[in-house]
C-alpha cells in the first residue's frame, strides 16, 4: 500500500480551508490545516508535509513570507492561492519559491488535478536526476543532477517549476514549444484556460536567466534561444 501524503493548508478563511481538507481528505491525503503564518510555520515543521496549498493573502506574516521561511528550512512544493490578479504579484510568489499558483475562485477539481501533477513533477524530477546530464545552451548550463543553472558561470535560482520547464525547453534549442504542450509536458495536464499560467513561468525565467534566453513566438509558444 502506497504511503499516505500529507498536505499542509493554509488558509485563513474557515469556509475555503474546511471545503479544501475535505475534498483532500476524500482524495487519500493526510490534510493539516493552519488559518495564519505562525501555525503554518509551526505545522510545517511537525508535519514535514509533502505539499503545501498556502493563501497569498494572510493576517499577520504573509504568504510570501511564510512561503520564503518554509523552503529556507526544507524545500516543498508549493500551491499558492491567490485571489490578486496582478502579474506582479504572481512573478513574487514565484520568485520566493512557490512552485504553482491558482486564482480564486477555483473548482476543487482543478485544485485536486494540480496537486497530482505536482507531485507527479517531484517524482519524475527525482528519477531525472539520477541520468547525471548537463546540457549547455549558449551561456545557460544546466546540471540536471544538481537541479542547479548557471549563466556566464554565475548560479542563477530556480524553483522547481522554473527549473523543470527551462530543462524541457532546452531538451530542444530553437524548437517552438506550444502553450499546452508545455503544459502537458511541464505541470502534468492541459487545459486552455491554464495556459496564463505558462506565461507567467516565462517571465519569471528572464527576470532570472535574462530577457534574451526565452523566445516568444506570438500566437504559437516559446523556444530557448539558440546563442
Amino acid at each position: 500500500m502506497a504511503e499516505q501524503r500529507c498536505i499542509l493548508v493554509v488558509e485563513d478563511d474557515v469556509t475555503i480551508a474546511l471545503a479544501v481538507r475535505n475534498r483532500l481528505a476524500a482524495e487519500g491525503f493526510d490534510v493539516r490545516v493552519a488559518g495564519d503564518g505562525q501555525d503554518a510555520l509551526v505545522q510545517y515543521g511537525r508535519a514535514e508535509p509533502d505539499l503545501v496549498i498556502l493563501d497569498r493573502l494572510l493576517p499577520g506574516m504573509d504568504g510570501l513570507e511564510v512561503c520564503r521561511r518554509m523552503q529556507a528550512a526544507r524545500p516543498v512544493p508549493v500551491l499558492m492561492l491567490t485571489a490578486l490578479g496582478e502579474e506582479t504579484d504572481v512573478l513574487v510568489g514565484l520568485g520566493v519559491g512557490a512552485d504553482d499558483y491558482l486564482a480564486k475562485p477555483f473548482s476543487m477539481r482543478e485544485l485536486v488535478a494540480r496537486i497530482h501533477a505536482l507531485l507527479r513533477r517531484v517524482e519524475r524530477a527525482g528519477q531525472l536526476a539520477a541520468e547525471d546530464t548537463v546540457i549547455r545552451v549558449g551561456e545557460v548550463e544546466i546540471d540536471t543532477a544538481a537541479r542547479r543553472v548557471f549563466v556566464r558561470g554565475i548560479e542563477a535560482q530556480l524553483t522547481r517549476t522554473e527549473f523543470d520547464l527551462l530543462r524541457r525547453l532546452a531538451e530542444r534549442p530553437g524548437q517552438v514549444f506550444e502553450r499546452d504542450r508545455l503544459l502537458s509536458d511541464v505541470w502534468g495536464f492541459s487545459e486552455a484556460a491554464a495556459t496564463r499560467t505558462v506565461d507567467s513561468h516565462v517571465r519569471a525565467l528572464r527576470r532570472k536567466l535574462g530577457s534574451d534566453v526565452v523566445r516568444t513566438v506570438h500566437g504559437v509558444g516559446y523556444a530557448l534561444v539558440r546563442q
